[in-house]
């Protein structure tokens, strides 16, 4: 997948209708939005837009709704739009998201003018990528911009099928960040090179691990995950969660790791408990062996300072996957020293979405980072080297 995309910066937007693409799938709760950073990630492309004369068409999913549901318009975002931008963005309501009167006051737009579409998942034909609504939404626009790297990786009529039916389809400037430090870390990274992975599971991250190891000169491996590595090598790891079926896995990645000669770092000591609760009884082992009855939910002292160190010689780091249980405040060490040591670092320093993205902010890291990631799903597969169809299909530059 070529990551040199057009971006909204290369082409003329004076008097053409602008459907924009956004990622407005915000908690709301008792009316009110309760997490506003995928509003505000939006705001320079939509400001961009409407300040260069385009007439601004938004759209976006909410929720998992596979039809009409009023209690995932998104109208509640309209306003806060509104309010942000202190300026008016129109409402548009209709359950079919486009029809004619929608067309209309589209057609009555000025230059610089705002409106924010229903929520395409009222359509259920959006997630099958049909043409009829991809059509639809073609038809109200001259530009697409696709700003939604969050559902980059999935083929919908808003991120996709528009796009088929438009001459002109290009990037906002939320995807042509991610395209420039995530695409850009995989395509030409500065070395070394070092990935962290972490979380509970070796499945989920199954083909990171081994399109990772073909790139990086070092990878890090915490979390859940590591104890399937480490039973795989023959260590005891008591109770603790492990993937039998994926033990042949772990041993194929560590040989592939000696082949490539990749260093790859497993923890070498554990803070463990007798069972998954923060109030439990906790101990630290002192090597890589973890007794009969317990469990591992953090990296110790030892490993800390081992992938610390490891992190302090590299030029490019990505993270993704927490050390532990990050959400419990006696196994979250581990998550904070690997924060605390990529914030410290030199390095261009890149959070792929999802729980360590989450980790970093609860911890206050979060802006020490060069760049933290908007889609944990999209990251992940642009990780494991798959090609993003939200992103493929716009145009080249």
């Amino acid at each position: 997948m070529t990551f040199n995309k057009k971006s909204i910066e290369d082409v003329q937007l004076n008097g053409k209708r602008v459907l924009i693409r956004c990622d407005f799938n915000v908690p709301i709760v008792d009316g009110k939005i309760t997490d506003e950073n995928r509003l505000l990630g939006a705001l320079d492309t939509i400001k961009y837009a409407y300040k260069n004369g385009g007439k601004v068409i938004l759209c976006s999913h909410l929720g998992k709704v596979k039809g009409p549901d009023k209690s995932m318009s998104l109208k509640i975002v309209a306003s806060r739009l509104s309010e942000l931008l202190g300026v008016n963005v129109e409402f548009l309501q209709s359950d079919l998201v486009v029809d004619d009167d929608v067309r209309r006051k589209v057609g009555e737009m000025n230059n610089g003018d705002i409106a924010l579409l229903e929520n395409t998942r009222f359509r259920a034909e959006e997630g099958k990528c049909e043409d009829g609504f991809s059509k639809d939404l073609a038809s109200i626009c001259d530009i697409f911009v696709n700003d939604a790297f969050g559902t980059a990786h999935r083929a919908h009529c808003s991120t996709v099928g528009v796009a088929k039916f438009v001459d002109t389809a290009v990037c906002g400037f939320l995807i042509q960040k991610e395209l420039g430090f995530l695409g850009g870390a995989i395509e030409n990274p500065k070395k070394p090179f070092l990935a962290v992975l972490g979380g509970a599971k070796v499945s989920d991250k199954i083909n990171v691990i081994n399109n990772l190891l073909d790139k990086v000169d070092t990878l890090v491996i915490g979390g859940g995950m590591a104890y399937t590595f480490l039973k795989a090598q023959g260590y005891s790891v008591g109770i603790s969660l492990v993937e039998e079926d994926k033990l042949e896995y772990a041993k194929d990645m560590l040989n592939k790791a000696k082949e490539k000669n990749v260093s790859l770092l497993l923890p070498i000591d554990h803070v463990i408990a007798d069972k998954f609760s923060n109030d439990a009884t906790r101990r630290v082992t002192n090597d890589e062996n973890i007794e009969d009855g317990f469990m591992g939910l953090d990296i110790g002292e030892k490993t800390s300072k081992l992938f610390g160190d490891a992190l302090k010689n590299a030029k490019t780091i990505i993270w993704n996957g927490p050390m532990g249980v990050f959400e419990f405040s006696n196994f979250n060490k581990g998550t904070m020293e690997v924060a605390k040591a990529m914030a410290e670092s030199d390095a261009t320093t890149i959070i792929g979405g999802g729980d360590s993205a989450a980790a970093v902010n609860i911890l206050g890291f979060g802006d020490k980072m060069t760049h933290i990631s908007t889609g944990g799903g999209a990251s992940l597969e642009l990780l494991e080297g798959k090609v993003l169809p939200g992103i493929d299909i716009l145009n080249n530059k």
